[in-house]
Parts: structure tokens; sequence; C-alpha cells
């Protein structure tokens, strides 16, 4: 009796160990070579994408346009690669100290006094705004407009970039963020063709 009993315990420790000795390894040393080959091209290619980052500059630096940075640099580094900014920049527009990031828009704002005397200069007393055409206009433009901030700017741009130019005041719906309230706020300050 006991010999059957001890029996049923050997064949169970004999099959757990059978079973054992037939699971893969995760000893990285006992993988086959060219799986780790592929591992080490892997993260190499990964390591390369992440060192180069492409940043879009704008606005009132003396170069705009897209420039290729490594990863972690800040946005200083990339207004001074842009030629820094101009005499009418507002460097309080943009957060110098900022980590850049992929795919990142940097908008550099116009200096407020310069904005208004722009807008003053030459016009007669009736007029005080000037409107814009926003078919044509520049973010930093569009960003003139009540209402408009950063973002609906870019998105104006954007949807125009795809869709093509405004044909009426009411195609402004059809951008993200802009409802008829904000349309309604805004329809004075703008020009459409």
């Amino acid at each position: 009796m006991k010999f059957k009993r001890y029996g049923w315990i050997i064949l169970v420790l004999i099959f757990v160990l059978v079973i054992y000795s037939q699971k893969p390894s995760s000893d990285p040393d006992s993988m086959p070579q060219s799986n780790v080959v592929k591992s080490s091209e892997a993260v190499q290619n990964d390591s390369l994408d992440e060192k180069e980052i492409k940043v879009d500059v704008k606005g009132e630096v003396k170069e705009p346009g897209v420039y290729t940075m490594d990863s972690g640099t800040r946005v200083d580094d990339v207004i001074r690669k842009a030629g820094g900014l101009t005499r009418e920049a507002d460097p309080s527009s943009v957060n110098l100290a900022q980590k850049l990031q992929d795919e990142m828009v940097i908008s550099v704002a116009l200096n407020d006094e310069v904005q208004e005397g722009d807008v003053t200069k030459g016009m007669t007393s009736e007029t005080k705004v000037q409107k814009v055409r926003v078919n044509s206009a520049s973010a930093i433009e569009i960003q003139t407009i009540k209402g408009i901030g950063p973002s609906k700017a870019e998105s104006i741009i954007k949807y125009r970039e795809e869709h093509g130019p405004f044909s009426s005041l009411e195609d402004l719906i059809k951008v993200t963020g802009i409802g008829e309230k904000t349309l309604e706020d805004m329809k004075e300050d703008i020009l459409v063709p």
C-alpha cells in the first residue's frame, strides 16, 4: 500500500520535471543569436529616432522654418538656430526653457506695443481695428481676432491648408473649436475673400 502511494508521488514528480525541462529558457544568453542581433538593431534604430526631432518655428524669428534638433534641447536652442528673435518679438509669448518635442510648433508673437502701433498707424479715428483676411493671414495675425488664441489660429490655418480658402464667414464654423458664438464675436474683425 505504501509503495503504491510513493509510486504515484514519484510519477507526479517525474512528470513535473519533464514538463519543467521542456519550458523555453528566459535567459538571454540561451536565446538564438539571430534574435539577439535583431533586438540590438531595433534598440539602435529606436535610439536614433529618439535623438532627432523636427520642430516648426514661426512668427517673430529671423529665419522661420522647420528645424531638426536633438532630443532634450530647449525652445531657446531652436530660436537661436532660427537666427534669434526679431526686434518686434514678444519674448514672453514663448517658454524659452521648455523642452522640445517632435512635431512641436513654436510661434513667437508680435510685441503688443508694436501691434498697437501698426494697427492704429495711418488710420482715421473712425477705424480702430484692422480687419484680418483669414484666407491669407499668418497665425500671429489671426490671433489678433477677438476670441482667437494660438490653438484656434493653428486650427484655422490647418483647415485652410487641407480644404482650401474660406468662401464665406459661415465656413469658419467647420473649423474645430469655432462655434456660432465665436463666429459672432469675430465677424467684425475678419474679411472673407
